[in-house]
């Protein structure tokens, strides 16, 4: 044995070295996966860790982007799309104030043109509330920088006019498509963008999830420095909220805020 060890160490030495690398091969091509225009996505590959995103943490940090936080401690940063307002944003703001979970939430032109009293209430208690374009458009489509900046500038300015209080810059792409062109031209704005990396389909007022179908994508998918996006249109996230918000805290998460998540470096 002792010879053949010596006549074929080499070999054995490469071979080790080649299985150890094949093996290590799907996280090293996350790691370097570069930007690409499309819609935002994720791959789950294990209960309770981290999904792979479109882009990898890496090449969206150039950009002061996220979608997940470092993954150290059992944080949770919840975030939710306003689109417009359907009735349930008081309930929801109710059930976070009673956890002391603080929340961004993503609003267009329009919400803040017919709910004003409730951004108000959102910036009185606490929560960060970010900027999802004037018109919800596809910005992946919109190349011309002043276009773009316009989208956002026209947010700024009704958000200031209903607050009195200057717009904390963290934007969300609509329907998360984006660009790389985007994501420079939002970091040149001094914007920071905000993915996700546990989200689920919420979003058909005439199809709404059941809470058994909701708990079922929420509950296992659930993960330490999770970005989570809800829809605050659902009449299903009103309804579980606070259920949910319960069961994670039973699970050792705590709820932390988008500014904690860049503190501490994403």
């Amino acid at each position: 044995m002792g010879e053949y060890l010596k006549r074929n160490g080499r070999f054995l030495f490469a071979a080790v070295v080649i299985v150890l690398f094949c093996a290590a091969l799907p996280e090293l091509f996350a790691a370097g996966k570069a930007i690409e225009t499309g819609s935002w996505g994720l791959s789950f590959r294990e209960e309770g860790k981290e999904p792979v995103g479109n882009a990898s943490r890496q090449a969206l940090e150039s950009y002061d982007a996220v979608y997940v936080g470092d993954g150290k401690e059992k944080v949770i940063y919840l975030t939710f799309d306003a689109g417009f307002e359907n009735g349930y944003t008081a309930s929801i703001l109710d059930t976070l104030k009673a956890h002391g979970a603080p929340a961004c939430f993503f609003v267009v032109g329009n919400y803040l043109e017919t709910a004003p009293e409730l951004v108000r209430r959102m910036v009185n208690e606490g929560h960060i509330v970010g900027n999802h374009t004037y018109h919800h458009y596809d910005m992946s489509k919109i190349s011309d920088a002043a276009s773009f900046r316009k989208e956002l500038s026209d947010v700024e300015t009704l958000y200031e006019q209903t607050t009195g209080e200057t717009m904390q810059k963290y934007y969300r792409p609509p329907q998360g498509i984006y660009s790389e062109e985007n994501l420079r031209m939002a970091k040149e704005l001094g914007y920071r963008t905000v993915f996700w990396s546990l989200a689920y389909v919420d979003w058909y007022q005439d199809d709404q999830p059941t809470k058994e179908q909701a708990f079922s994508k929420l509950l296992p998918r659930i993960h330490p420095g999770a970005v989570v996006l809800l829809h605050s249109t659902s009449r299903t996230n009103a309804e579980i909220l606070d259920e949910l918000l319960t069961k994670w805290e039973a699970m050792g998460y705590r709820f932390a805020s988008l500014d904690e998540l860049y503190e501490t470096g994403a």
